[in-house]
């Protein structure tokens, strides 16, 4: 029997052959012909094992088969045969290739037209980064029902960068924001962080979970359970676009009324 760390039967392994395949065709080859006793003997193989093996090589054309049972005796074809294989397997890969090219782009569209929703949850500190990064990624102006406070506690060494790099991808925002002393702080950077507020009295309004609309998405941060969703849907998103904008319109009615205050 071949060594397992024969090159050439690594090679026939790596064309396709099983161990046991590799070990009796070289067997083959080597004897030239011969019984399955005698075959199975060279290559350590069990006798019905080499039977079995011996009738896989008779139906990839690289051994035949003489005589009359129970004097039968196999022959090893050509080694060539394993080329031509060799170049079949290519041909059909390529046609397979060039058939999931023409295909996929179908598929994706197909997939696009679905209107079943997408929903995806990212769990503990790691998950909500990931839904952040995600915003990131919108061709339009988010809309946001957002409270700084819980936002910076849970993640105080992310944000900063975050707005920043919103900031430079020239994503626009605008939030529905609980009045609060931090929101009051961040406010003050909103012509660089490409921001609009909407301030809501905390005493009546105040909410933990962060809400932002964008594309045919819907991003919660949920802060105090540590979980992350993204609902990718057309059409919830638009339905929430406009309730949105409902509520944006009165924000600004008691945005108005709390600065008239202060």
């Amino acid at each position: 029997m071949q060594k397992n760390d024969d090159p050439i039967k690594i090679s026939l392994e790596k064309l396709g052959f099983s161990e046991k395949e590799a070990s009796l065709y070289i067997a083959l080859l080597e004897l030239g012909k011969g019984t399955v006793s005698r075959i199975s003997r060279k290559a350590n193989i069990k006798r019905t094992t080499g039977y079995v093996i011996l009738d896989a090589l008779l139906q990839k054309g690289l051994a035949s088969i003489s005589g009359k049972k129970p004097k039968q005796e196999y022959s090893a074809e050509p080694p060539g045969k394993i080329l031509e294989l060799a170049r079949e397997k290519v041909k059909k890969d390529q046609a397979d290739l060039a058939c999931a090219e023409q295909l996929v782009p179908e598929l994706i569209a197909m997939h696009a037209k679905s209107d079943r929703p997408k929903v995806s949850f990212y769990e503990g500190t790691e998950g909500l980064i990931q839904v952040y990064e995600d915003t990131l990624t919108s061709h339009e102006p988010i809309r946001a029902y957002a409270t700084f406070d819980d936002m910076h506690k849970a993640l105080p060494n992310y944000f900063p960068a975050y707005y920043k790099r919103r900031g430079e991808k020239g994503i626009h925002i605008r939030g529905i924001v609980p009045l609060t002393p931090s929101a009051l702080e961040r406010e003050k950077h909103n012509t660089e962080e490409t921001r609009q507020m909407a301030f809501i009295p905390s005493n009546k309004f105040y909410f933990s979970p962060e809400i932002d609309i964008y594309d045919n998405k819907i991003m919660i941060a949920s802060w105090r359970e540590k979980l992350g969703i993204i609902i990718e849907s057309g059409e919830i998103a638009d339905a929430m676009k406009k309730i949105y904008e409902l509520a944006w319109a009165e924000a600004k009615r008691l945005d108005a009324k709390i600065k008239k205050e202060m």
